[in-house]
């Protein structure tokens, strides 16, 4: 997946995939690194969307409230 054109959505749904996949322990030993450093990814880029957007969010409150 082109990381550039990832959404939230997408990332969660792959992010929550991989802990599936790692919860019910269907990963294979040769690509358990990958999985885990994927999902460090896909976690990192979950959390700074959030903030962003509450950035964002708190940016345009402080606007309004003119």
């Amino acid at each position: 997946m082109e990381e550039n054109n990832l959404s939230y959505s997408e990332a969660f749904e792959e992010l929550k995939s991989i802990v599936d996949e790692l919860e019910n322990e269907e990963i294979e030993i040769d690509s358990l690194t990958a999985k885990v450093k994927r999902a460090s990814f896909l976690y990192r880029f979950l959390r700074d969307r959030l903030r962003a957007t509450e950035e964002e969010i708190k940016k345009t409150l402080e606007e309004e409230s003119f």
